[in-house]
């Protein structure tokens, strides 16, 4: 099954397309015959990576745009909006998918804890006020997808803000997509993407083309697959396991952690000396 948006000839836009899991996602889209809309704050990185999704994309050149993009700047969305319009016309996928990892704990590094929030949450909300609202206006199918983290729902300790971060786009994620359900009529859809262990440049700062992937990780590629078979499926949460994970471990995880709250235990009981035996227990089963 394909999801009805994923056809040639229609737009795709995708932030943080400079490498990783965006770049991989320009790629699938282009090989779908899908023109292609780059976008990422890396100048250099963002030219380079066009030059690989115009050579897979039908058209070439013409197929696809790069547009350097602070999504943490409301009017660099606002330039990538209308330039995409000016290029393309109406889109019918955005992805949502820049973001930073670099994080804060709770009391410390007030600095960063503005440029994550500004970055993975409000880059997102810039996307969904600039291009949603004509998304739905075109009266297409069209998908938006999210990309999150499971950091965003277990919350492990470590990296608060980015926690924060991303547990704020999984929410507005999921209003979105209960909002667009009201819609009478309505052909679109969103989804939230939800990568494991990824070998990309957050979780390996300083990677070069020539860096080993890590045995646990998987490729940006094999995300991509999930994410195409879950919008064809009609999915909303898109799990993405990795070489370390089960889907049965990360299900045992999100049910201790939503398990705090329910049981009265300390917050990320995961985590403190005095539940460490029966966490063990409990995850096998």
């Amino acid at each position: 099954m394909s999801h009805p948006a994923l056809v040639p000839g229609r737009v795709a836009v995708v932030t943080g397309a400079a490498g990783g899991i965006g770049l991989a996602a320009c790629r699938r889209f282009a090989q779908l015959g899908m023109r292609v809309c780059m976008a990422d704050v890396d100048e250099g990185q963002l030219t380079h990576a066009r030059t690989q999704v115009e050579k897979i994309a039908a058209g070439g050149a013409n197929d696809v745009l790069a547009v350097p993009t602070d999504v943490a700047r409301f009017e660099d969305v606002e330039r990538l909006k209308e330039a995409v319009d000016r290029t393309f016309g109406d889109v019918a996928v955005l992805m949502n998918n820049a973001a930073i990892g670099k994080g804060a704990g709770a009391w410390q590094d007030y600095p960063q804890w503005r440029k994550l929030l500004e970055v993975n949450l409000f880059g997102v909300i810039h996307g969904l006020q600039l291009f949603v609202p004509d998304m739905i206006r075109h009266g297409r199918p069209g998908a938006v997808v999210v990309t999150g983290s499971k950091q965003g729902i277990t919350m492990p300790p470590g990296n608060a803000a980015y926690n924060v971060s991303k547990a704020g786009v999984k929410v507005v994620t999921e209003q979105l997509a209960h909002e667009l359900r009201q819609i009478e009529g309505g052909q679109m859809t969103a989804h939230l993407l939800i990568p494991g262990f990824t070998f990309t440049g957050i979780t390996s700062p300083g990677k070069t083309d020539d860096t080993p992937k890590p045995p646990g990780a998987w490729t940006p590629d094999q995300v991509i697959d999930v994410l195409i078979d879950g919008l064809g499926t009609g999915r909303f949460y898109l799990f993405c396991q990795d070489n370390e994970t089960t889907r049965e471990m990360d299900e045992r995880r999100m049910q201790w952690a939503a398990e705090d709250l329910i049981k009265d235990r300390p917050a990320l009981s995961r985590w403190h000396p005095d539940y460490k035996d029966a966490f063990a227990a409990f995850m096998q089963g």
